[in-house]
């Protein structure tokens, strides 16, 4: 019997959080099969980790952690070259203009640039975490998450720089 009411709460807890693996799955995977395959995958690997979740931090966060590293392990085990789709579904902004739209696809190309783990630190930092949230998910300290990001918008600020004068 506890084990149906352990299910049906999982599945309450997934349905209600299920925005952050989409978004993960996006930033990780290109195709919908793929995003299909994560999705699956991260669900599976949270329900297998779900006996050890402490509630000693909030769901999502103990989520983000799990859904990351399980797509970080993905990554790692294909060595694919992985591009972030921009504005698909999950991420979508309410864009003005034709310029916002093509600001928006540079940016998130040159977040398909970043290794795995910049992805991760900035993709928590556009869902607006805190850096003591950022850096319990990524399981470092909060000042190193302000020194990566500071190194993590440098970077993305190069290639940005660097994409617009190979254009030009």
């Amino acid at each position: 019997m506890k084990h149906q009411q352990n299910r049906k709460e999982f599945s309450k807890l997934i349905e209600k959080n299920q925005r952050i693996i989409h978004k993960i799955t996006s930033i990780y995977c290109n195709s919908g099969d793929d995003r299909e395959d994560l999705f699956q995958e991260i669900c599976l690997q949270l329900w297998n980790s779900y006996g050890s979740f402490r509630e000693d931090s909030k769901f999502s966060t103990w989520m983000y952690r799990v859904a990351l590293n399980t797509a970080i392990s993905n990554v790692r085990k294909k060595k694919n070259n992985f591009s972030f789709e921009p504005l698909n579904e999950y991420t979508r902004l309410p864009l003005e203009s034709d310029d916002d739209k093509e600001n928006v696809k540079l940016l998130y190309k040159a977040v398909s640039m970043l290794n795995s783990i910049d992805k991760a630190i900035i993709l928590l930092w556009l869902e607006e975490k805190n850096y003591d949230e950022i850096a319990s998910i990524i399981g470092t300290t909060k000042s190193n998450i302000s020194v990566k990001l500071v190194r993590i918008k440098r970077k993305l600020e190069e290639i940005v720089n660097n994409t617009i004068k190979q254009e030009s």
